[in-house]
């Protein structure tokens, strides 16, 4: 295991070096519309392939439909993801900043563009998108910065995700150049069916190649039109052609294997089917090598351009996976949800395949809140220049921001800053763990998995470098201390605006399980968590909650509707997708289901979560 860095805070700051420190609002960012973008491409591949790390913001239209719909401190990282996956599939991108940046000593030099992005359905296709959710409060906070939406929505640049990508290429049914992939490497037994029909194809094609090829044969235009009919033949641009339908994947490959007797001339296509598979191969006859060869420049030309028709934003996506360069964000599971679902593929179920998948795309993904935990308790920041200002007040790590002026000429609102900052925290945190590009390169093990032991940790334990199991859940700030997840019992149906500390004193008292230490804390309106001290009391109160035998004050409660369940249920809530306004609805539907399956799928291992004092905000709810 490689060992926790240990930072030296700063304790005379009288002897701080002075260093260029820019405005952050007069951050030269680049902003990318579809009016731009292709100029700009090689542009940002040049900066991406020359950059150290690349970092990443997203602008979306929402987050969360209800409070409890956010990601919180009693979610395990399975539960977290899937509520990261209802938002992804429900909200839009709108801005997505990239900021391809170099670490040099104290200094960061910064390559940053914000792209406005808008999913219009240029190809009249009903993709990437028919409609998507707004969350009033995101728009209201951007029309305030001054975005402006007429841009937006009329110079928006649309994209596809590889997905649909695929998808859209088989309905418009172009043909295709026949790759090594699409051959296969095997030459299967022949039946007799499979030998009349490459005979029968094989006799249509050499009839045709003559008669294409024979100069002597003069005929007049109907007899020409009639051996076209009868022959199959037509035109490729300016080329002969010939259409052969297939029936079967076998059967294509038993044309391509034909076709290679004829590859001389002969340049196959593939016409995909709109239901998917394969339509048809079609030949195409060139006239020489040279023919043939420029036939091929022509069939990769024409599909670079569809491509980049096709892809519109996504080429800058491509460009990033491609370069395997470190990816830095601020909020990682939340961002790589959205771009998972919106440029890679639809999510996959469950957090252990989208990471998987992800990490075919993006190798190394590192959070820079996961950072902060490596330098000590840090207080609860509401923003990344908060947490700026904060680190700057306890450590001694200067930063000179180098941001070469690459904004557009006349330009208005500048967007995306975030991303700058992200740049900017991340080379503090760097300079403040002893973190550099040298390090990561260097042949000394310990350094050089410096950024590797922070990479690819999407949900993580307070206090822990460890990556989380799926049986663990977070807890609050401050004062944490471990409670098993068999300690929580979710409760509802308590009277509406009850605080914690009121629900906390009606308990006590009422049973005899509450003699013991036990704490409250609220989820949303309508819903609470209990959380024990004591190990089995939690088992005990919920046999109780669901017996006869329930008396006293307790008794009382129930009949004016309070109910009780385990984390189980609010496990299966989340997976269920039953993201009602109110937890307390979700969990009565999830308590009605008759799943016979899920007591056994949902059941709760051992583990523990973190918990501490503070209480949540209800005015934030």
């Amino acid at each position: 295991m490689v060992p926790k860095f240990k930072p030296s805070p700063l304790r005379i700051r009288s002897f701080c070096t002075k260093t260029v420190q820019q405005n952050p609002h007069h951050w030269p960012i680049k902003q990318i519309t579809k009016t731009n973008f292709n100029e700009s491409l090689s542009e940002i591949k040049n900066h991406i392939s020359s950059s150290d790390f690349i970092a990443v913001s997203l602008q979306n239209t929402g987050s969360f439909s209800s409070p409890w719909h956010r990601v919180s401190t009693f979610d395990t990282p399975e539960t977290a993801y899937l509520k990261a996956k209802f938002a992804a599939e429900r909200f839009q991108i709108l801005q997505f900043a990239i900021c391809p940046f170099k670490l040099q000593a104290s200094k960061v030099i910064a390559y940053p563009y914000n792209f406005h992005l808008f999913p219009r359905d240029e190809l009249k296709m009903g993709m990437p998108s028919y409609s998507f959710t707004c969350q009033t409060s995101y728009l209201t906070a951007m029309a305030k910065e001054g975005f402006d939406f007429n841009t937006c929505i009329y110079d928006g640049i649309s994209y596809l995700s590889e997905a649909q990508e695929s998808t859209v290429k088989v309905r418009m049914g172009n043909p295709m150049a026949v790759d090594h992939a699409t051959k296969s490497s095997s030459s299967p037994a022949l039946s007799v069916a499979d030998t009349v029909f490459i005979e029968r194809v094989r006799s249509r094609v050499k009839h045709w190649k003559n008669a294409c090829t024979d100069s002597d044969i003069k005929t007049e235009a109907l007899v020409t039109s009639l051996r076209k009919i009868v022959l199959g033949g037509e035109q490729f641009g300016s080329r002969p052609s010939m259409t052969i339908d297939v029936c079967s994947e076998r059967q294509v490959q038993l044309v391509l294997k034909m076709l290679e007797d004829f590859s001389d001339v002969l340049v196959p296509l593939i016409i995909p089917a709109k239901g998917g598979g394969t339509q048809a191969v079609r030949a195409v006859l060139t006239s020489s090598d040279e023919d043939k060869h420029l036939l091929k420049r022509e069939l990769q030309t024409f599909e670079f351009e569809q491509n980049k028709r096709v892809r519109g934003f996504r080429e800058v996506i491509d460009l990033i996976s491609a370069s395997q360069k470190p990816i830095v964000a601020h909020n990682s599971l939340n961002d790589f949800t959205f771009i998972h679902s919106k440029f890679l593929a639809p999510l996959p179920p469950n957090m252990n395949e989208f990471i998987c998948s992800l990490r075919l795309a993006f190798p190394q993904v590192i959070d820079v809140n996961y950072l902060l935990k490596d330098i000590g308790p840090v207080k609860k920041m509401t923003n990344i220049s908060a947490t700026i200002a904060y680190l700057k007040n306890r450590f001694f790590a200067p930063i000179e921001m180098e941001i070469p002026n690459q904004a557009n000429e006349n330009e208005g609102k500048i967007h995306g800053h975030n991303v700058v900052k992200i740049c900017q925290l991340f080379g503090k945190l760097c300079s403040i763990l002893k973190i550099t590009p040298d390090a990561i390169e260097s042949s000394d093990d310990f350094l050089a998995s410096a950024i590797n032991r922070y990479a690819n940790i999407f949900y993580s334990l307070p206090g822990s470098s460890q990556e989380p199991t799926n049986e663990e859940i977070r807890g609050w700030t401050n004062d944490k201390r471990k409670v098993s997840c068999e300690d929580v019992v979710f409760l509802w149906g308590f009277r509406e605006r009850i605080s914690a500390g009121i629900l906390k004193n009606m308990l006590q008292g009422s049973h005899e399980v509450f003699a013991e230490a036990f704490n409250v804390r609220m989820v949303d309106r309508s819903c609470a968590i209990v959380v024990f001290g004591k190990p089995g009391l939690s088992n005990t109160f919920k046999n109780v909650m669901n017996s006869k035998e329930v008396s006293g004050p307790l008794r009382e409660m129930v009949s004016d509707g309070l109910k009780a369940a385990g984390y189980e249920t609010y496990q299966r809530v989340c997976s269920s997708g039953l993201w009602e306004s109110a937890l307390a609805d979700a969990l009565d539907k999830a308590l009605a289901s008759h799943n016979c399956l899920s007591e056994a799928a949902y059941e709760t291992k051992q583990s523990e979560i973190y918990l501490s004092n503070e209480l949540i905000n209800l005015a934030e709810l």
